[in-house]
């Protein structure tokens, strides 16, 4: 019976879960063999039917090349190679012409891979680099037999660690050769010129001129050397190119290319560039204190994740207005959009097995995975418009539909003004004088305004002037002459009638002494006695500090006090190099008779 009701007690909280969660399971293969990135994901109409399928990037597991995946459902429909890696997956309409069906572009490689009906329709390659001149005059030395592979390979590895231009791909390939393969790889391709090829690392889609959501797009990529090129959508000519200080990872642009735009691009020094239209170089720096795992642009702000586990929201102009704390470690984010309640969020797969959806800074839903979550997808999937696509570490698929009665609420706790903020302050009542300097101040505040800076600039100006003579007079304890660096400063002791005047006395050159120095004091006879007024300073080595001692006797009795001077002079030299002026205290003791 206990067994019984145990069972009874976990059916029923897992039904009642079940019912509270937002999301319906629609699908899980453990076993879809499915390894990609969010950047790699893409859901669409390929055939103008409207059912949209998702289009797959697949990096393939290890030992299997990359492949180009475009599922219906839980099922794959068609599967075709790819040459490279796949680096981003885009879908984008290229003309108004019915049937207004979108093509699929998939970046691997220095390629852009153009798909319309699922059938290939244009590869677009990266224009080449010039190459190293270096290295070029070297294969050339190949060639004409002047140099054998050995000597080959030594002057590539300097060019390689000293030059500016990367070397080519043959020249790579070449030193990581064994010593019995070098002789047959020269002489298969020294005859070959060389070329210096460059790679896409991501991509994504610009309104062209219209920002509708069935309106004509331009590609835009980031390449491995540093630069950013929008490409025509129907020519495939590349229509703007801009160059950044590193390398782009990571994209996110709004606007249209014709009117005005705003692109930003989270790149590999830990930086987030933004251009502006007929920029050629970013206008604003956001500057992170680590590596950005994903960018996303929600309204007008850019969420980014960065290494250390947290989500910061930034303007566009990088003006950073809120930091979340993540429990773990981010592996990808993308962006929620629900258009029925017009609801914009961020996804973030986490290293512990959950997704954390974020409006701003306030958590919305926890989404818990049966294995950690590798690339994330939301958009109409089939004929469900909000479905949310997930792969897993392990080759997973997850599909889930967000139920049409959800809503999502902010989380208590997670956002928003503390409780303290609520409480109300007891503000006194403004008085009549308040309001009085308050009508003044907003009557005359221009010529207030203008009294203050006269008053400002008469202040700098007599400290500027008080500081020139105190240079020209040497009334500064500290030398500020390069040929005598010198420091001092004074100390008295004792209650009187006899004080201890000890003179501290410093070198601060590095390596040089001093000799030939001279200290004098001025002071009141009537008042004060010294012993000696007037002595000389011994040799001074850099870095150690002298003191001087003498004593001063106090002659009056009606407690005065005055001041004595100190100087420090050259031999030969009426001019002062340093002075101390000590204000004397008065004389407490009384005169032994």
């Amino acid at each position: 019976m206990a067994a019984a009701s145990s069972s009874d007690s976990d059916s029923g909280r897992a039904e009642s879960s079940e019912a509270s969660s937002k999301w319906l399971d629609a699908h899980y293969d453990p076993m879809a063999n499915i390894h990609t990135f969010s950047s790699c994901l893409a859901l669409a109409d390929l055939h103008g039917d409207g059912e949209y399928k998702l289009v797959v990037g697949d990096l393939g597991p290890s030992g299997q090349h990359p492949r180009l995946k475009v599922l219906k459902g839980p099922t794959v429909l068609t599967e075709s190679p790819l040459p490279a890696l796949p680096a981003a997956a885009a879908t984008f309409l290229m003309e108004q012409h019915e049937p207004r069906t979108p093509a699929l572009a998939l970046a691997s490689g220095p390629c852009v891979y153009v798909y319309k009906n699922l059938k290939p329709y244009f590869k677009f390659t990266l224009p080449q680099l010039p190459p190293n001149p270096l290295e070029q005059d070297l294969w050339n030395q190949v060639k004409e037999d002047r140099i054998d592979p050995l000597t080959l390979k030594e002057m590539l590895e300097g060019i390689r660690e000293k030059a500016e231009v990367p070397l080519s791909v043959q020249s790579l390939r070449f030193l990581q050769l064994e010593l019995s393969e070098m002789e047959a790889f020269v002489s298969q391709h020294k005859s070959k010129s060389i070329k210096r090829q460059t790679v896409i690392t991501t991509m994504t889609t610009l309104k062209k001129n219209l920002a509708d959501e069935d309106a004509v797009s331009c590609l835009v990529l980031g390449t491995e050397n540093k630069e950013l090129l929008v490409l025509d959508p129907e020519a495939f000519t590349i229509l703007a190119k801009m160059s950044l200080p590193s390398v782009p990872v990571f994209l996110e642009v709004s606007g249209q290319f014709d009117v005005e735009f705003r692109l930003a691009a989270a790149c590999r020094n830990g930086n987030i560039y933004i251009l502006r239209r007929d920029s050629k170089r970013p206008k604003y720096c956001i500057e992170l204190s680590a590596q950005p795992v994903g960018l996303v642009r929600v309204h007008k702000v850019l969420v980014v994740g960065s290494n250390q586990d947290t989500l910061h929201g930034f303007t566009h102009k990088g003006k950073k207005l809120w930091t979340v704390q993540m429990p773990a470690a981010i592996l990808t984010m993308n962006l929620l959009e629900q258009r029925s309640r017009s609801l914009q969020a961020v996804m973030a797969g986490l290293a512990n097995g959950e997704v954390h959806i974020y409006h701003d800074k306030a958590l919305l839903n926890v989404i818990r995975t049966p294995d950690v979550v590798t690339s994330l997808c939301f958009g109409r999937y089939g004929r469900e418009d909000n479905t949310l696509i997930m792969t897993t570490r392990g080759g997973g698929l997850i599909i889930k539909i967000l139920k049409r009665t959800a809503v999502f609420v902010e989380a208590r706790g997670e956002a928003g003004p503390p409780p303290a903020q609520a409480m109300k302050l007891n503000v006194p009542r403004k008085t009549r004088l308040y309001v009085d300097q308050t009508l003044r101040e907003r009557e005359a505040g221009t010529a207030m305004h203008r009294t203050f800076q006269t008053d400002l600039y008469l202040l700098r100006l007599r400290a500027a002037r008080a500081y020139v003579q105190a240079l020209e007079s040497s009334l500064n304890p500290v030398s500020v002459t390069a040929r005598e660096p010198l420091k001092l400063h004074a100390v008295v002791q004792g209650l009187g009638p006899t004080f201890k005047l000890t003179l501290h006395l410093q070198n601060t050159s590095t390596a040089r002494p001093i000799l030939g120095l001279l200290v004098c004091f001025l002071y009141n006879e009537v008042l004060y006695a010294l012993p000696r007024a007037f002595f000389k300073v011994p040799l001074l080595v850099p870095g150690l500090n002298y003191p001087l001692e003498t004593f001063v006797e106090s002659l009056s009795d009606k407690g005065i006090s005055d001041i004595i001077k100190v100087l420090v002079l050259r031999e030969g030299q009426s001019a002062p190099l340093l002075s101390a002026h000590i204000n004397m205290p008065v004389s407490e003791g009384l005169e032994a008779t």
